[in-house]
């Protein structure tokens, strides 16, 4: 097949995107979350200003082809590459010394905004969990003391984790057609500012870390197992490769910078595809079941977990609010620190945690919580709904194989 001008373009600039991506890497080591491209695209290392002129210089380019004859995927990859190119020079600019507000910030790298919430909005909905929490004194107390309850002993912790990750991938499996050969491997780690990580390798295989820091409870089983693996990022990732760089041979999927709009997409439906893979009674029927014994733990009490876990996850945006103040300068680590343990209900030592993670990723946060409502939002506007599993997972599909931008969910 003749190959059009428009496509002639995009497959030189694709290679040019991943030689400034992988050049950025190289001034900042958080920067290149995946790489399993051809080893020549890494070129020799280049200064700050000149990935920036690179990445104008591209922009402009691709701004000179019309979009109104390209067919919708060609149409899809077009706005990404722009879109991308675009995080990576505001990457250049913060590297550089240019200040962004929070959400400058996120809108620049990630294409999004997240909602600006009171403390009191918070104090209402921890006043909520509050009532529902056995014992008396304050909720943050009273939250961490029950959740400690239902911790996984560190001996038993693989075992839950291996029978999380097998069920997720059983029931993807039975939506989604997998990739032949996709595997993964697991590891338990120390030391880190996350709780768990998706190390993609290429040829549909993973890393995935689980961090041991702090106390896992066992409702992070399947989260981990569904957000890290099936069908979050395991999956997301192989399907781009499979779809995308093999068959289509759009070799800028072999490249993910982490600080760009794609991470908002892969965060946000590995989150979604918790409830995808394990939606509401079914999840706490398989975790009553199986994880609760493999844990040594009362299956009679998942019920009550997950009645209470529900409200505790109606304060997902308070994180998001003390990284606004902290990195925005009005909070101290201090004050951050306390706002965490306040209004997520976090540890100490676990908010404490959280802050480093703000110090290294910033304003990433946002693509969790606000990624996984406007994946929710997008699939079910579409018909998607919980009644229509059918619908929902063909969307789901659709959209973690195909080159979207979170602007594009809207």
């Amino acid at each position: 097949m003749k190959q059009t001008h428009s496509s002639a373009v995009l497959n030189r600039l694709s290679e040019t995107y991943i030689r400034l991506v992988l050049a950025l890497g190289g001034h900042d080591p958080d920067y290149v979350d995946a790489f399993y491209g051809p080893p020549e695209l890494k070129g020799e290392p280049l200064p700050l200003d000149a990935i920036r002129r690179g990445a104008v210089a591209a922009v402009g380019e691709l701004r000179t082809l019309s979009s109104n004859r390209m067919e919708p995927m060609v149409r899809l990859r077009h706005q990404y590459i722009v879109r991308q190119l675009q995080a990576l020079y505001a990457r250049v600019e913060m590297l550089t010394g240019k200040k962004f507000t929070f959400d400058e910030e996120s809108k620049a790298l990630y294409d999004a905004v997240a909602p600006t919430h009171a403390e009191e909005h918070f104090a209402g909905l921890r006043d909520e969990l509050g009532k529902a929490l056995p014992g008396s004194g304050g909720v943050p107390e009273r939250f961490e003391a029950y959740r400690k309850r239902f911790v996984v002993p560190r001996e038993k912790l693989d075992a839950v984790f291996q029978a999380a990750i097998n069920e997720s991938r059983a029931r993807t499996a039975k939506r989604i057609t997998l990739p032949e050969g996709e595997s993964f491997t697991v590891e338990y780690v120390t030391g880190k500012s996350w709780s768990g990580y998706n190390w993609f390798k290429g040829n549909c295989h993973s890393l995935i870390q689980v961090n041991t820091d702090f106390p896992i409870t066992i409702d992070r089983a399947v989260d981990l197992a569904s957000h890290e693996g099936y069908p979050g990022h395991h999956v997301y990732n192989s399907l781009l490769e499979t779809h995308l760089v093999r068959e289509r041979n759009w070799m800028e999927f072999t490249v993910y910078p982490l600080f760009s709009p794609q991470s908002l997409i892969a965060e946000g439906t590995a989150n979604f595809g918790i409830d995808m893979a394990f939606p509401g009674e079914e999840r706490v029927a398989f975790e009553r079941e199986t994880l609760f014994p493999l844990a040594g733990l009362d299956g009679k009490e998942a019920e009550e977990y997950y009645r209470l876990h529900a409200l505790f996850l109606k304060l997902a945006y308070a994180g998001n609010e003390a990284a606004r103040r902290y990195l925005d300068g009005s909070f101290t680590r201090e004050q951050a620190t306390e706002y965490l343990i306040s209004y997520a209900l976090m540890s100490p030592e676990r908010a404490a945690q959280r802050t480093k993670f703000f110090d290294q990723y910033r304003s990433y946060v946002i693509n969790y919580n606000l990624g996984q409502d406007m994946v929710k939002r997008f699939i079910e506007s579409a018909g998607g709904t919980p009644d229509n599993p059918d619908v929902r997972w063909k969307i789901f599909e659709e959209l973690i194989s195909s080159p979207r931008l979170p602007s594009a969910l809207l």
